[in-house]
């Protein structure tokens, strides 16, 4: 594919399913807050490399994880959680992403100041409702759990998005190190979320294998993949979820940043869409990896090889698959469509 400014992959009406809070905040904030609230953390030049990966770094997936180490040290108050939320929607909007779904941890958000997970929950939901409206994009909330934390906790943060599905909440996510963390033990409490309504999406086949995915889609139930990309290791699975329609999350830098493709140019995606998997393209943590939308789709087309017709279509496999009404979905879908650009 030829190749195109950075003004003409912002111009792309955008959608992202696959967006952490936790790994959206401005640096320039973090140094805010660490003076507002005296935390003893570097300036500038030495708290970046503590929360961004930078080019020196191992491409590890420790590496990449120990930057939210650093970062649950900044939820000090109910105004700088509401903050955060309203900035990383900001800056979703000023990537011309139409439609976002964001989601967080509420335990990570509430453990440095011993929060209430309710009241964390109602402070994201009401920074996400005022940034909603005041950048005019349309966000959903999804609520994660970590597979390294206790079931006890993701009942608590089930129950409590569960109780807040009118809000906004729409989904339910299991997150973190799935390379030495099961899966399995978190199927009951998934499969209720779903007979409650909520939506679910797994982070698999990232640093773990396909078996991950497999137990993701069989034992939760999950609707959508959050990464995947190991999934081309397993013909039978690539058949199956290309079947029932599973949606995948691909996030292209983040997997070569946390060393799950050996080399950028290496990354599954094309190899995915091929094999008729029904993929999307998302940022995962843009502020840790230094990243836009606009940037992996630029990626995807110019160093992965997508023609515009297929990211067109990655874009509109991404309206279908997000977790909203099927009007809703629809009503998306044209406006998108009115404004991608022809290039015929």
């Amino acid at each position: 594919m030829q190749s195109r400014t950075p003004e003409f992959y912002r111009s792309l009406p955008k959608v992202d399913l696959h967006r952490h809070l936790e790994g959206s905040l401005r640096l320039g904030t973090l140094l805010e807050v660490a003076r507002a609230f005296d935390l003893d953390l570097p300036g500038t030049g030495r708290l970046r490399p503590m929360v961004q990966i930078n080019h020196s770094d191992p491409l590890t997936s420790q590496n990449f994880l120990s930057k939210f180490e650093t970062l649950r040290e900044f939820y000090r108050s109910p105004e700088v959680i509401a903050r955060l939320t309203k900035e990383a929607i900001a800056d979703a909007a000023a990537d011309n992403i139409r439609y976002l779904e964001l989601r967080f941890t509420p335990v990570a958000l509430s453990r440095v100041e011993d929060f209430p997970m309710n009241e964390v929950l109602d402070w994201v939901i009401q920074g996400a409702n005022e940034a909603s409206s005041k950048y005019e994009i349309s966000t959903r909330l999804i609520a994660s759990v970590n597979r390294h934390e206790s079931l006890e906790l993701a009942a608590k943060v089930i129950e409590l998005a569960i109780d807040r599905r009118e809000d906004g909440i729409v989904g339910i996510d299991l997150a973190g190190n799935e390379a030495e963390f099961p899966t399995t033990p978190f199927a009951p409490l998934f499969q209720e979320a779903r007979q409650s309504g909520m939506h679910i999406t797994v982070h698999a086949g990232e640093w773990g294998g396909p078996e991950n995915i497999r137990q993701a889609i069989n034992l939760l139930g999950a609707e959508r993949i959050g990464h995947g990309v190991r999934i081309m290791e397993d013909e039978t699975l690539v058949t199956q979820a290309g079947e029932r329609e599973t949606t995948f999350e691909v996030c292209i830098t983040s997997n070569y940043q946390s060393g799950v493709v050996a080399e950028l140019r290496e990354h599954q995606l094309k190899k995915m869409i091929a094999a008729g998997l029904n993929v999307t393209i998302n940022t995962d943590d843009p502020s840790i990896s230094q990243v836009t939308l606009s940037d992996e789709y630029r990626v995807a087309c110019e160093q992965l090889g997508l023609t515009f017709e297929t990211l067109h279509e990655r874009v509109l496999a991404a309206v279908q698959a997000a977790f909203l009404p099927a009007a809703d979905r629809k009503l998306l879908a044209n406006s998108l469509e009115g404004e991608f650009p022809s290039l015929d």
